[in-house]
């Protein structure tokens, strides 16, 4: 019998710009921005953390959800860190 794998770690997020290890990463059950931002190590020196954003494909195209790193860690909107859908796609600027 042969068995052929044909999904292994399909479900991933991506994370690109200004993060130490930019690249794909498994998506985690529960998943949120700030969770995904330090598995990639953080931040470069030359982040701008105001101006982060997530990329999600849905049914009408494409939304832009927005992420500042640091009113989240003032405590202030504190729904911007969304959970993660598979195929997301975390910018740094």
């Amino acid at each position: 019998m042969t068995v052929i794998v044909t999904a292994i770690n399909s479900q991933r997020i991506y994370l690109l710009g200004e993060v130490t290890r930019a690249g794909a990463y498994p998506l985690l059950p529960g998943m949120t921005v700030l969770q995904a931002l330090s598995s990639a190590g953080g931040f470069t020196p030359y982040a701008r953390t105001q101006k982060i954003y997530v990329l999600r494909d849905g049914n009408g195209g494409q939304k832009k959800l927005s992420f500042n790193y640091k009113d989240f860690l003032n405590g202030r909107n504190p729904e911007q860190n969304v959970v993660l859908k598979v195929g997301d796609t975390i910018a740094v600027p």
